[in-house]
């Protein structure tokens, strides 16, 4: 809890305190989603993001909007 962030990004002035930290914010920079969603062309940069999204595939909404199709 020392508050040093002693891992710095090459492509912008943010720090970070880990190093996992560092490369889980570099993929701002190069774009790249590795994990995606094996039900719907979406993809994230974070495993937990996907676990999260992935939970919307699982719910029941009976209700769709007729203009968009978003389902509630």
């Amino acid at each position: 809890h020392t508050g040093e962030r002693p891992f710095p990004c090459s492509d912008c002035s943010k720090t970070f305190n880990s190093q996992a930290n560092l490369l889980r914010h570099r993929l701002t920079h190069t774009g790249e989603r590795p994990y995606q969603c094996d039900q719907c062309p979406k993809r994230f940069t974070q495993s937990s993001t996907l676990r999260q999204h992935l939970l919307l595939h699982s719910r029941r909404y009976p209700y769709s909007c007729p203009e968009c199709g978003l389902r509630f």
